[in-house]
């Protein structure tokens, strides 16, 4: 019998491409969720995507609905393969984007260097015209130069263009001028102006975002018609949405127009299905924890709410400034460990684990592909804490000779023996990840022993208990399928939309109709965007925040406005909103005025997400899913001998303590002496560390 409506979703990662798809069986009425991974595939990556739904036995015409995250627009940027790409800016202002801000990491570096633009100074022209700060027109624009303009960039091979104009942010008419002359002088160029992608202030930032998003565009648009095609020619005929970097999906057409909004867009799905699971469980404050192949990303979410930013920067580092993107994208640390991070001695005898990461392929020293780096995976594995007789869930033979000769050799530069070294390299990459979990909590304000730690990606078991019990959590969640928890949050995603505009006034009770104002403007434009693409005002909802700041600071604290019209009556209270919330980001509070610096507005639209069902009890015994015993090395706590158990026979109400391993076809999870672990009624497991009760 062919199941009900089928709903997917894939999440192409650095080193593998995840499925999650889930259906209603219609012979028990029981939900159904089915995962799967394969390899990614470079540069083809769309490949990968249809590798792994034919895997698990379905074609694209089995699938209703298919939502979509990928790495193609953050490779394309840190590769440099994008496009020959152009600027048109206001007249005496080519040179902001190589001026950029004096926020360099090595002050004291006499030989620093700037980031090198991504659109050479040649390829940079100017327009006369200009708008004041209020929007208002202080010299009306010139087009007459913009033909001789396109004619250069033509014989120069330019394929993107990106349009910035001073102080469009307030009002995008010269703009949307410049937009429509250029189409109808060149339609064929791949075009985007900076009101398009925001509408908040920076000229610099603006100008680097208005860049990158054209560099990109027609890289992201070919990947996204070829995967659009590649599903139609296998008859798919459902929607495909694709995954933004707002935690939020959003149709092919739009994200094709502005294809920097998905620039990480892999993360924020997972960060997104912490919050939902966060909701389902009874958890509004979560710590979340992505470990991957490649790197390890955490986020803090604070009473069910995944915080978005638009200050995002790429390839910043403590020897380059990097570049901004002011897109909406999930507030997170990035760090560069993960299973397949490699370990390594410097000159000093002092040994690291990252940011160099042996991939896919090779891979690590066991994966058995000609891989002779030691990696976080072959640690764990020669620590008994993997199965090498079900490596990667059974799909690959370890090769334990190459993971010995790996270790061996950085056993040797140590001076220590294979299982010292394994240790140390088990023990520096969680030092690594708990400093990249307190830089998301504790360095804002935040105490970690107030939050659950959820934790998922192919190593997020294998080392969360340890990072938990560093940070005197109380309580670990390995969500169900956490291997491919990113993909599954893409299922639990809206259609979402974020806009931000800025429009300083003064928080004072006589400015609350200049504020109400904005924010009506604001969703009156999302509305008409939502009705142009058949989705009504009914089916759409909102959340408003502000950006506040004390009168002559630099830069903004967002807080959430109260629903309903902003009144005189109610900035009082916002105001006591903003006090708070800045002292416990920096322990102090000014008795000083508040300025209003903009707004952003979040548009959702339901495009039919998942809902968890509890799962069935078939009344098998925790005997049942045990499948033996064997010695791991659990580092800090010494050797123990530890049950095994298989993670798909793990059923709700299921409890026991460990030492133990729960072993899964995706993951590890290793659950340490001491820790009480019991199975909820959707296949989470709950880890409580009874030390730091």
């Amino acid at each position: 019998m062919k199941p009900s409506i089928i709903r997917a979703a894939s999440d192409v990662g650095g080193t593998f491409t995840d499925l999650v798809y889930f259906y209603t069986d219609p012979a028990t009425g029981r939900q159904e969720i089915v995962t799967a991974k394969s390899d990614t595939t470079p540069p083809n990556f769309e490949q990968g995507v249809m590798n792994v739904i034919h895997k698990v036995g379905l074609t694209l015409s089995d699938i209703d609905f298919l939502a979509h995250g990928t790495t193609v627009v953050i490779n394309a940027l840190t590769e440099r393969k994008g496009v020959k790409t152009a600027l048109i800016t206001t007249q005496g202002f080519r040179d902001v984007l190589e001026i950029a801000r004096g926020n360099r990491p090595d002050f004291f570096n006499l030989f620093y260097k700037k980031p090198e633009p991504f659109v050479p100074r040649y390829l940079r022209r100017e327009v006369p015209g200009r708008l004041s700060p209020q929007g208002e027109e202080r010299q009306p624009l010139d087009l007459s130069g913009l033909p001789g303009i396109l004619e250069d960039f033509k014989k120069e091979g330019v394929q993107a263009i990106a349009i910035c104009l001073l102080h469009s942010y307030a009002n995008p008419a010269h703009e949307q001028r410049v937009l429509e002359r250029m189409r109808e002088l060149w339609p064929e160029v791949a075009v985007v102006a900076s009101h398009q992608i925001t509408r908040e202030w920076r000229e610099y930032e603006r100008s680097s975002t208005a860049v990158l998003s054209a560099y990109v565009q027609p890289i992201a648009e070919r990947y996204l018609s070829r995967l659009e095609q590649g599903s139609k020619a296998e008859g798919f005929a459902g929607q495909l949405y694709i995954m933004q970097s707002n935690c939020g999906v959003d149709s092919t057409e739009r994200v094709k127009q502005i294809p920097i909004t998905m620039v990480e867009s892999g993360p924020a799905s997972g960060f997104w299905g912490a919050a939902e699971l966060g909701r389902l469980i009874g958890e509004s404050n979560v710590l979340a924890l992505d470990i991957g192949g490649t790197t390890a990303k955490c986020s803090l979410i604070e009473g069910g709410h995944v915080k978005i930013i638009s200050d995002y920067w790429i390839e910043r580092s403590q020897k380059s400034a990097g570049y901004p993107i002011m897109v909406p994208v999930v507030d997170l640390v990035e760090i560069g460990n993960g299973g397949g991070s490699i370990a390594w001695v410097d000159d000093f005898g002092k040994l690291h684990v990252g940011p160099q990461s042996a991939g896919a392929v090779p891979g690590p020293a066991a994966y058995g592909r000609g891989g002779e780096n030691a990696t976080t995976t072959d640690a764990n594995l020669a620590l008994g804490r993997i199965n090498k007789d079900f490596f990667c869930g059974g799909e690959i033979k370890a090769d334990v000779e190459a993971m010995n000769r790996a270790l061996d050799r950085i056993a040797a530069q140590l001076g220590v023996t294979r299982e010292e070294a394994a240790r140390g390299i088990v023990r520096i990459a969680n030092n690594n990840m708990v400093n990249a979990l307190k830089l998301v909590s504790v360095n804002r304000g935040y105490d970690p022993r107030d939050f659950t730690l959820v934790a998922f990606g192919g190593g997020g078991a294998m080392h969360a208990v340890a990072l938990a019990s560093e940070l005197g959590m109380r309580k670990v969640v390995i969500p169900r399928a956490a291997d491919v928890f990113s993909a599954w949050g893409m299922l639990m995603s809206d259609l979402r939309r974020d806009f931000f505009v800025t429009r300083i006034v003064s928080l004072r009770p006589e400015n609350a109709g200049a504020i109400n104002t904005l924010l009506e403007e604001v969703t009156a434009n999302a509305l008409k965007q939502f009705a142009t693409e058949q989705i009504g005002a009914e089916q759409v909802r909102f959340l408003r925040y502000a950006k506040l700041r004390y009168e002559n600071q630099e830069h903004a604290v967002e807080i959430p406005l109260p629903e309903g019209p902003i009144e005189a009556g109610t900035i009082a209270m916002i105001a006591d909103t903003f006090h708070q919330s800045y002292e416990r980001e920096y322990t102090y509070r000014l008795h000083a005025p508040i300025e209003f610096v903009g707004t952003h507005v979040v548009a959702f639209a339901a495009v039919g997400k998942l809902e968890p069902a509890k799962l069935p009890v078939t009344g098998r015994s925790l005997g049942d899913a045990k499948k033996g015993q064997r010695e791991v090395d659990f580092a800090l706590e010494g050797i123990h001998l530890s049950d095994i158990y298989d993670g798909h026979l793990l059923e709700p109400g299921m409890s026991f303590s460990g030492p133990a391993i729960i072993e899964t076809r995706g993951t590890t999870m290793v659950i340490h002496p001491g820790n009480r672990v019991r199975v909820d009624d959707y296949g989470n497991v709950h880890i409580t560390l009874q030390q730091n009760v």
